[in-house]
């Protein structure tokens, strides 16, 4: 997950083609979302709505 964090907080647009797959993002989204900051949570939930539909399920 060291990877992932990294990549969501720091990387270009071609690291995120390079190095994240889609269906684990998703899938490690509820854990991941509490190792990257708040304002990074709120981007990435933003941008990709499947991410906040996992965090909505997750809650519930």
């Amino acid at each position: 997950m060291g990877l992932y964090r990294t990549v969501l907080a720091e990387g270009q647009r071609q690291d995120l083609v390079d190095f994240l797959n889609r269906d684990l993002l998703i899938a490690q989204w509820p854990v991941l979302r509490t190792l990257i900051s708040r304002p990074i949570r709120h981007v990435w939930e933003a941008a990709f709505p499947d991410l906040a539909a996992v965090r909505t399920v997750q809650a519930a």
